[in-house]
């Protein structure tokens, strides 16, 4: 069974049987309002298949009500208890590819953020239903185990009630409140995969009131592949961390104490989920606008409460999570990967523009100087890849942002970044911890890399780059391919879900932090591969049908630098201007080193750059 299959056809003519791209039915959104009325585009057919939209204003406390509407027309707020409100000053209208929203939640400079939740069995639906005061069984859609469930009435005041199958039918929590768990025998009962049951408690069913039910799944019982949405709970260690292993990484985790007083905290890898620190967290049950929160840190099997913190403390935590989206492959490289200058697209933030979720950018600049490598996992910081420097830290290398990265504003002609999204068989980033033993680190490619980097963030290191099992090179020089010790890789070829370091302090050395970046052939998107030189001229065929825009070669035999091209710059049949990653010098534009061909590129040699010396050895990675 593969993720991309598609058979039948279930809920609203939406696939059934095979898994769905969890992109397809949940988004986290990051948006600046206008002041005025606002399409929000995040790839959600919400008009056609419905669904929920949840939207909290980040930066203003007087504003920051949690807004929510299954209907596109009427809202609610999930830390107060009334009814239904419809106002088009809210949310307006459900789309094909989003949904709109009014003055109100697009308040001119205000930062938002939005979660949706489109319809889905195995994963999210919602249903209403009027109350009867006696006991009545609801059927639902979800075709599969309920892990959370919110009930509101909607036609008056009343409380959230929420369901949690770590809890089970005989206690309920109140969304809109930070009180712990309660007893009820009257709530509901045999909440099961197609319908619930729901008693007296005016929360659930008071005679002739109106309710709406939204119902999260818990695809435990799913084949690991096919799984999008998580529910379960914890107990905190009083100071040691814990770790939930989903078997798959997080995007966004909703924690509530159950056995004592504690907020509903919301954190998303948009607003940041970062390793080790400096997250963002919003809470479902006040309007108090986003602060500052190491609770969580996303990991490539689930998601880590940092030891000490506020939800570690000892108790019983109950948890809901949402998979991150790389559960199939892109259709374009236009679609993970982009190039821009600082400021060509607006002088307003973010500072390089893209069309998706950046995850990793590199930056330089023609006229030379540091080049820096950030990352969504780890913003806040960056690192130099022409040096074995330690990560700094910055206040405006962010990647908070749905369209690029970089909190700065105005126009930097020089300045270059190339913007990878991580994807399926395409790209990967994963932040780890060493620990001076040999072991294994998961990672979420789905396919075994090719290219594989790997830098110490926590001290001075070089960068190591995985050309084999056996050898080694450098990031930051241009010497030749080294010989590797069992203690760098383990002498192991990484697998698809897996990548091997040993002892060595290069890749794993006792308490330090690391990050990798992970890349893959697929097939009209990217190559990585390698060539031996033949002195003159010759194709690099890469299966692209329309050329590449991205090269990078570095020579493995002897020494050369990490030489990259772009058409952003220009791959022309003329002279090429190119970097090296490994140093600070300016671009040069005085040689024709690469000519452009629609299967890949053409290699020339020059003695500029040699990277078509006969005999010689080479890697290269391109992207179409």
């Amino acid at each position: 069974m593969t993720i991309e299959r598609k058979v039948g056809m279930g809920i609203a003519g939406q696939p059934s049987g095979g898994a769905t791209d969890v992109a397809e039915v949940f988004s986290t959104h990051l948006y600046t309002g206008t002041g005025s009325s606002l399409a929000i585009n995040n790839g959600i057919d919400l008009a056609g298949e419905g669904g929920l939209v949840w939207i909290k204003d980040r930066g203003t406390a007087s504003f920051s009500d949690n807004t929510v509407s299954h209907d596109g027309a009427g809202f609610m707020q999930t830390h107060a208890t009334y009814g239904t409100t419809v106002s088009s000053q809210y949310i307006s209208a459900f789309n094909s590819n989003g949904f709109s929203v009014g003055t109100s939640r697009s308040e001119s400079t205000h930062d938002y953020a939005s979660w949706t939740f489109r319809k889905k069995e195995k994963f999210f639906t919602c249903l209403t239903y009027t109350g009867n005061g006696s006991g009545q069984t609801i059927s639902h859609d979800l075709d599969g185990e309920i892990g959370m469930m919110l009930i509101k009435r909607t036609s008056e005041t009343g409380g959230w009630a929420v369901y949690h199958k770590s809890l089970g039918t005989g206690k309920y929590l109140e969304l809109s409140a930070n009180y712990a768990q309660q007893n009820s025998s009257v709530h509901w009962s045999n909440v099961g995969s197609t319908s619930f049951t729901v008693g007296t408690e005016y929360d659930t069913n008071r005679s002739g009131a109106t309710y709406v039910a939204y119902l999260f799944a818990d695809n435990s019982s799913e084949d690991a592949e096919d799984q999008m949405i998580k529910c379960g709970s914890y107990s905190g260690t009083g100071g040691s961390g814990v770790t939930v292993n989903l078997g798959w990484e997080a995007q966004w985790v909703m924690v509530k104490k159950s056995s004592a007083t504690s907020d509903w905290k919301l954190m998303d890898n948009m607003r940041g989920m970062p390793t080790p620190s400096g997250g963002r967290s919003l809470k479902a049950n006040d309007a108090t606008a986003e602060g500052g929160d190491s609770t969580i840190r996303s990991d490539s099997r689930g998601f880590t409460i940092y030891p000490g913190s506020t939800f570690d403390a000892s108790g019983t935590y109950l948890w809901m999570a949402i998979r991150a989206p790389l559960m199939v492959e892109p259709k374009a490289a236009t679609d993970v990967f982009a190039i821009d200058t600082a400021g060509s697209v607006s002088a307003a933030a973010p500072n390089f523009r893209s069309t998706f979720p950046v995850d990793t950018a590199l930056r330089m600049d023609t006229g030379g100087g540091a080049n820096y490598i950030a990352s969504r996992l780890t913003q806040g910081e960056y690192l130099s890849p022409q040096t074995t420097g330690a990560a700094v830290s910055t206040s405006v290398f962010q990647f908070d942002y749905s369209n690029g990265w970089d909190t700065r504003t105005g126009t930097v002609a020089t300045r270059y970044a190339y913007m990878w999204k991580r994807a399926k068989g395409f790209m990967d980033c994963v932040a780890f911890f060493g620990s001076g033993s040999a072991k294994t680190i998961p990672h979420s490619l789905g396919v075994a890399p090719e290219l594989l980097i790997v830098k110490r963030r926590s001290a001075t290191e070089d960068w190591t780059v995985w050309p084999s099992a056996g050898n080694f090179l450098n990031l930051n020089d241009n010497s030749a391919i080294n010989v590797a010790s069992s203690n760098i890789w383990n002498l192991t070829d990484p697998t698809q879900s897996l990548f091997s370091v040993g002892t060595s302090n290069r890749t794993n050395a006792s308490g330090s932090d690391y990050i990798a970046y992970l890349f893959a052939t697929l097939a009209g998107i990217s190559k990585v591969g390698s060539y031996t030189g033949n002195g003159s001229y010759q194709t690099i065929p890469c299966g692209f049908s329309a050329g590449s825009r991205f090269i990078l070669i570095k020579r493995t035999d002897a020494t050369g630098d990490w030489y990259i091209w772009d058409t952003t710059r220009g791959i022309v049949s003329g002279n090429d201007p190119h970097f090296s990653l490994n140093t600070t010098a300016a671009q040069v534009t005085s040689n024709d080193s690469v000519d452009p061909h629609n299967s890949g590129f053409i290699v020339n040699q020059v003695a500029a750059t040699n990277i078509n010396v006969s005999s010689g050895t080479y890697i290269f990675y391109a992207i179409a």
